[in-house]
């Protein structure tokens, strides 16, 4: 898991003439982005970072020196591996580490694996996708997911659709 990329930024087009770039981010705001130095395996240095004043960034590459440039980059990710992530408190996680994981019954039973991690304001939503393709939500409370780890999330039977 430590060396699995975590996505927390994707390119959305050119900003200006000089190579910026319009990102949107997927994490908890700009200054999230400024440890980083590299993204994507150090394909891209940053080098500058600001917010838009509208929940996305402004950011300038090492490697991008102009409009062109930077327009080509519009749908890349920005990457870094889960070991560059901050460390978590007890109890605290990263969506990216629920992503793929399987999802199990109480029971033991299989029944797919977690698609999506959401938050609608209430508690965190852990959407799962069973083998036939049909997708269920799970809130992610002590009553309906009683335990996950690094290899299974265990869902109480009561709550599978």
């Amino acid at each position: 898991m430590q060396d699995k990329p975590v996505t927390l930024a994707a390119v959305t087009g050119a900003h200006g003439v000089a190579g910026e770039v319009r990102l949107k981010l997927f994490g908890e705001g700009f200054e999230a982005l400024k440890p980083h130095k590299s993204f994507n395996g150090g394909a891209l240095t940053l080098s500058k970072v600001r917010s838009d004043n509208k929940g996305g960034a402004i950011a300038r590459f090492a490697e991008v020196p102009d409009r062109t440039a930077a327009e080509k980059l519009r749908g890349t990710v920005l990457t870094v591996p889960r070991s560059a992530l901050p460390a978590l408190d007890e109890g605290e996680f990263y969506y990216s580490d629920l992503l793929g994981l399987p999802v199990v019954t109480d029971t033991g039973e299989d029944i797919g694996h977690v698609c999506a991690v959401e938050n609608f304001g209430a508690t965190e939503i852990v959407e799962i996708e069973k083998p036939d393709g049909k997708k269920f939500m799970v809130p992610l409370t002590q009553q309906a997911v009683p335990a996950w780890d690094a290899e299974k999330l265990t869902v109480n039977v009561d709550f599978v659709d």
